[in-house]
């Protein structure tokens, strides 16, 4: 199933769990669960055989889903909650087994999937990363050559000879992830783990995972933070319901997922509409999201600008419409307001179509989704706003940061969460002694330097 290129193979994987079974169930139990099994067995031959197995549907986790990655490549993998992405990891990472199909992985696989997995809990930090290690076929010597890399990048060495389970969650993870990650494997396999840890530590980790790409290796992502899988993967995989239903560049795909979840899309149209919104005055005909080309935009490069186009018919004569627009981010938080503030809108309108673009610079606005409101209205005396149509979440879109430079982002690479992050110019004057003044040596020397 694998080529010469790749370094994942999945065909027509399938997972099936039965609703309400036990672990005992499939063969790997422990005793406890031995035991209450034994009792439910006999409780079952007295009310009746079968009775139990009609109350535990079974459910495909997975069903179907086929696809290669190639060496090196890194891939996200997104989707609501239940979609199987986590199931699919754990079949990647042989911790279960699948129900159908197949999935194949060459070389060292290297998976943080959620907090503490593979860590004993009454081993200490030292001993759980050898133990780790082994598992992933290290030998000692490679460990021990990677220890101290490994204890500084987790922050933990303070903690390294106490036992995991006085750990915080926090402190886990970084254990956990440093391990995964300084160890070599061919391939790194990451869940939504990194959500535990603070803004510091997953400016760490994206960095490690950019590193650790550059260096040739797989890396497959889950994650619900959309900016981070459009910095960090050039393809992304949509499930849903345990299927995959997209499979292509990551900025596209995202914008598959976000328009599914958010409900709207980049373009909203009521041409042929009677109860387009409006009024004897006016109506609305459509809104969307363009670029620099004219063509609606989905996804748009956090460097380029992007136009909000509205377009509506002229009913009624005799009135100035004004056209504004109002931005909200996908946390909820409102992002900008805004009117055509050009003096021709103060000016009545003849009948007919108009079509208004109000055009938002390049590094303005903040990666994720943005959600956009328009309206047209009137001011009456006193400054008020007369609506005639509004339009709350008419349209969609996603920003994104390629991480190709140029951005108000720098090297910085945890969440922003700042509405907007606009790239600012900056100065840098050398400080000026006043007279008679002595200078410290500190800024001696910096005056000291050439311009």
């Amino acid at each position: 199933m694998l080529t010469s290129s790749d370094a994942i193979g999945v065909e027509r994987l399938g997972k099936q769990y039965r609703l309400g079974a036990a672990a005992g169930a499939f063969g790997y139990g422990s005793l406890r669960e031995t035991i209450v099994q034994t009792a439910a067995a006999s409780w079952d031959a007295v009310r009746g055989a079968g009775w139990r197995a009609r109350e535990t549907p079974n459910v495909w986790a997975l069903r179907d889903v086929s696809f290669t990655v190639a060496a090196g490549d890194v891939v996200g993998i997104i989707g609501s909650n239940g979609a199987g992405k986590s199931t699919l990891l754990k079949i990647l990472s042989r911790i279960t087994r699948p129900s159908e199909g197949r999935a194949e992985c060459r070389g060292r696989v290297g998976s943080l999937l959620e907090v503490g997995t593979g860590f004993h809990p009454e081993l200490t930090g030292r001993d759980n990363i050898y133990l780790n290690g082994a598992i992933l076929g290290m030998r000692r010597a490679e460990i021990r050559r990677k220890f101290d890399d490994i204890v500084d990048f987790s922050g933990v060495r303070a903690f390294i000879d106490t036992p995991v389970k006085r750990y915080s969650s926090g402190m886990y993870v970084r254990l956990a992830f440093a391990v995964a990650a300084h160890l070599e494997p061919e391939i790194l396999v990451v869940d939504e783990v990194l959500a535990v840890g603070d803004a510091a530590f997953q400016k760490q980790c994206l960095g490690k995972m950019q590193d650790v790409s550059r260096e040739g290796r797989t890396i497959l992502f889950v994650s619900h933070n959309m900016p981070a899988i459009t910095r960090l993967c050039r393809r992304a995989i949509l499930l849903s319901r345990g299927r995959t239903v997209a499979d292509g560049p990551a900025d596209r795909v995202v914008a598959q997922y976000l328009s599914a979840e958010l409900g709207t899309n980049a373009i909203r149209d009521w041409t042929d509409d009677p109860a387009a919104p409006g009024n004897g005055w006016l109506r609305l005909r459509r809104v969307r999201v363009v670029d620099d080309a004219g063509e609606t935009a989905a996804t748009v490069d956090v460097r380029r600008r992007i136009g909000i186009e509205i377009t509506f018919d002229v009913e009624g004569c005799g009135e100035p419409f004004v056209p504004g627009i109002a931005l909200v981010n996908d946390q909820g938080s409102a992002v900008f307001s805004a009117m055509d503030t050009n003096p021709i809108w103060r000016q009545p309108r003849e009948r007919g179509r108009y079509a208004s673009t109000a055009w938002i610079p390049g590094n303005l606005l903040n990666e994720g989704g943005i959600s956009v409101s328009v309206a047209l209205g009137t001011f009456s005396s006193g400054g008020r706003m007369e609506r005639h149509a509004v339009a709350n979440d008419a349209v969609a879109f996603q920003v994104i940061d390629p991480g190709e430079g140029g951005t108000a982002r720098g090297d910085y690479a945890a969440t922003w969460t700042a509405p907007v992050r606009p790239l600012l110019q900056w100065t840098l004057d050398r400080p000026r002694l006043d007279a008679g003044a002595v200078p410290t040596e500190a800024v001696a020397s910096k005056l000291r330097e050439p311009n």
